[in-house]
């Protein structure tokens, strides 16, 4: 098996929106008459040669080599659901065990930057970007600020960071931002009430209100701009409005992008997403309303890290530099392929290792597609034109 096994095919999806047709393409999104597609979605040959002569049919590379280091395996947090934990808290509580602990150090930050100047040197890639990630990536405040500033110096023109964000204070992300932090992705599991009883510390208090409460203090001292991801599922749902009004009030949405994500939370007992179509279609609406940026629909593509084998455009470290082909395998030792002083595994000892977020490898661990992710995605595509966005 040679590297890009797994590759993804980008294929174009074309949607029937309310007064024509959008095409999605790895090179962009246009918009189509009635009359240069059929009924059944199939693009007529001028319009499609036409797409074709823009680009958009012709995925572009990456501009800048994707980098996702684990500063911590701990977390703070005690989320039944949590990918992470090795199984449930056998007293019932808010303690599951969890993947081995480490912290990021010097010296591994020193073996990791050369690593990822190897890497970037085989793709043609000068330009790094950063996530910081964990487990809980705060609880080593040192060694996020340590690699931030120290990446600055192979490339690194944007950071990002995931979250929890109950350890965040106005000084610390102060600090960050002046190393280079230009946004954070934050999950909530819904309104307030239902965010409180899925992700809570292990003490088993809930952190909704910790969490606004620290964005909202970020914001007034730093530019950092936030990703909002609010979990979807039969157990929440009937919230979600009340949530994206709750966060509009407390947040500047100017600030913020909200992404709704669906998921199967089978730990607490929530296996469907619960929502239909509509819904996702009045969320959407009362989110750009509301000030909010929406993340844009796309055509199927590869995932950066773990779309390519050997880590051609990206890589996921762990705290004590073990390589993993996908940020959901980090931290566990059956799915190593490699580290980042030795590089990958050689030859196809890495193959039966390289699982992806797309479930290559191993089961996925969300629900598939809605089978009306086009009918969503068509109507947030005229949502998004309605306003000025596209």
């Amino acid at each position: 098996m040679q590297p890009g096994h797994h590759e993804e095919a980008a294929p174009e999806r074309v949607l029937r929106g309310r007064r024509g047709w959008w095409f999605l393409g790895a090179g962009g999104i246009a918009r189509l008459g009635l009359e240069h597609v059929l009924r059944d979605g199939t693009v007529l040959p001028e319009p499609e040669r036409r797409l074709r002569e823009l680009g958009l049919y012709t995925r572009r590379l990456p501009a800048a080599y994707a980098l996702t280091v684990l500063t911590s395996t701990g977390c703070n947090l005690g989320c039944e659901y949590c990918f992470q934990n090795t199984g449930r808290d056998p007293d019932g509580g808010t303690r599951p065990p969890r993947i081995a602990q480490a912290r990021l150090a010097s010296d591994t930050i020193t073996a990791i930057l050369q690593f990822t100047d190897r890497q970037m040197a085989m793709a043609g890639l000068d330009k790094l970007h950063l996530t910081l990630f964990g487990g809980e990536p705060l609880l080593n405040p040192r060694g996020c600020l340590e690699l931030l500033d120290r990446a600055g110096g192979h490339g690194m023109t944007s950071a990002s960071m995931l979250s929890n964000l109950t350890l965040l204070t106005p000084p610390l992300a102060e600090r960050l931002s002046d190393r280079g932090l230009t946004s954070v992705q934050v999950t909530f599991d819904g309104d307030r009430d239902d965010h409180d009883q899925i992700r809570v510390r292990r003490s088993g208090d809930g952190t909704f209100d910790a969490i606004v409460h620290n964005v909202r203090l970020a914001s007034e001292i730093t530019p950092l701009r936030w990703l909002l991801r609010v979990n979807v599922h039969v157990g929440n749902h009937l919230g979600i409005d009340a949530l994206i009004d709750r966060l509009a009030s407390a947040l500047d949405p100017s600030r913020c992008t909200l992404y709704l994500a669906p998921v199967a939370v089978m730990g607490s007992g929530y296996p469907e997403t619960g929502a239909s179509a509509a819904d996702y279609i009045r969320w959407h609406r009362r989110a750009i309303e509301a000030g909010f940026s929406v993340p844009r629909p796309r055509a199927a593509a590869p995932c950066q890290t773990c779309g390519y084998q050997g880590g051609r455009y990206g890589a996921v470290v762990s705290a004590d530099g073990t390589l993993s082909s996908c940020w959901e395998a980090a931290g566990r030792p059956e799915w190593k392929v490699g580290t980042a002083r030795e590089g990958y595994l050689p030859g196809g000892m890495a193959d039966d290792r390289w699982v992806t977020c797309l479930g290559h490898g191993r089961p996925a661990r969300r629900p598939a597609a809605f089978s009306d992710q086009d009918i969503i995605d068509a109507a947030l595509l005229d949502q998004l034109s309605e306003v000025g966005r596209l």
